[in-house]
């Protein structure tokens, strides 16, 4: 029965993405967009250089460009038309390679329609970029290999597959030891009621498929994932009053987390970080996630899960590690460690009246538009 529901969802999604929406104009909802002001200027300007025919059908909810891309081996979870593969392709470089997998062939098509044109205009000698048509949740029947990614990222897509679980597992099989998954999608407040789960609109526009946020660190962790990093979090509003009755008490917020894949090592214990500087857009600062924010030269106490990320993942050269020998002064005689409060609920972040005082959005790092409005 579940095997013919998922069947028949899918079916749904690729009508949706493939048939009833021939551009972003023909989203039902403005939630799958990004606002503007998000994207930093060596984005916006890897962006401008995207074919106008991919990007008028980019249905995402976010913008998902982590930092320190150069020579990574990238995947795209429903990479859609490749709007989001050909700004990384420009980000990686030549030695670098984006992959993007897709379940609608039509998007596929559009996608690699335009292979020749990106490779030109970005003058590669050859592309960097390959699409596949195939299912997010099943990587190695698309032919992916164990092991064979530094980043997976997914923009707004886990939510419109029915097993959140098989998709993780099929991300944490593909990623490389230290790698991670960085991807923005929609949670719920509760467990998502059944009527809502049933409405084709709702699902098709990433409400109806929405996880509990809660299950994201139980499912994350029983994989074998480091706990989920939250970035960035935008309450989404809805004025429909069809669709206000349908969701009932059911809030939704658009969240960016990362997932590490780390090696099986002994517990790293907590130390002071200075961050050296020099990536790409983040020269003298590094917004991490909501919770720790890395300034070049300045030494920063984390805690033994942010220090094993640091030390085990790409970063680790960008980062001098030493222990914490001596606690600082701090209040009531608590180091600036144990004083600070770590936010991991979404809606907690999306709420906080002083979530810009937290310093801007990492870039690359986006969600939905905060507010939704239905035809």
């Amino acid at each position: 029965m579940a095997a013919s529901r998922d069947s028949e969802i899918h079916k749904d999604v690729q009508n949706y993405y493939g048939n009833v929406l021939k551009t972003s104009a023909d989203l039902q909802t403005n939630a799958c967009v990004t606002s503007a002001n998000l994207v930093p200027e060596y984005i916006r300007e890897s962006l401008q250089n995207v074919h106008e025919d991919v990007t008028s059908r980019y249905y995402g909810c976010g913008l998902v460009v982590p930092e320190r891309l150069e020579n990574c081996r990238i995947l795209d979870l429903g990479c859609g038309s490749g709007r989001d593969c050909y700004v990384l392709s420009q980000l990686v470089g030549e030695k670098g390679h984006v992959t993007g997998i897709d379940m609608t062939k039509v998007q596929v098509e559009v996608a690699k329609t335009y292979l020749d044109y990106h490779t030109e205009k970005f003058g590669f000698q050859a592309p960097n970029v390959t699409f596949l048509h195939g299912c997010i949740e099943k990587l190695a029947e698309a032919g992916l290999q164990s092991e064979s990614y530094d980043i997976v990222i997914s923009n707004c897509v886990i939510n419109l597959v029915p097993d959140k679980q098989q998709v993780l597992r099929e991300v944490y099989q593909v990623l490389k030891h230290g790698g991670e998954l960085y991807f923005s999608d929609v949670y719920a407040s509760l467990e998502v009621p059944e009527d809502i789960k049933l409405h084709k609109v709702l699902w098709g526009e990433c409400l109806g498929g929405a996880l509990y946020w809660k299950d994201l660190a139980v499912i994350a962790q029983k994989i074998g994932f480091c706990p989920p990093r939250l970035v960035t979090a935008n309450i989404i509003t809805v004025e429909n009053k069809e669709l206000e009755r349908v969701l009932g008490d059911c809030l939704f917020v658009s969240a960016t987390f990362r997932l590490f894949k780390l090696p099986k090592t002994e517990a790293t214990e907590r130390c002071r970080v200075v961050y050296n500087g020099g990536i790409l857009g983040h020269e003298k600062e590094l917004i991490f996630d909501a919770n720790f924010t890395f300034k070049e030269g300045v030494a920063v106490e984390v805690d033994g899960e942010t220090a094993a990320v640091l030390k085990n993942s790409r970063f680790a050269h960008d980062f001098l590690f030493t222990p914490v020998e001596v606690t600082l002064p701090a209040p009531q005689g608590c180091s600036e460690l144990e004083t600070k409060v770590i936010i991991r609920d979404p809606f907690k972040l999306a709420e906080k009246p002083d979530k810009m005082k937290l310093g801007p959005a990492p870039a690359g790092a986006g969600g939905c538009c905060g507010k939704r409005q239905s035809c």
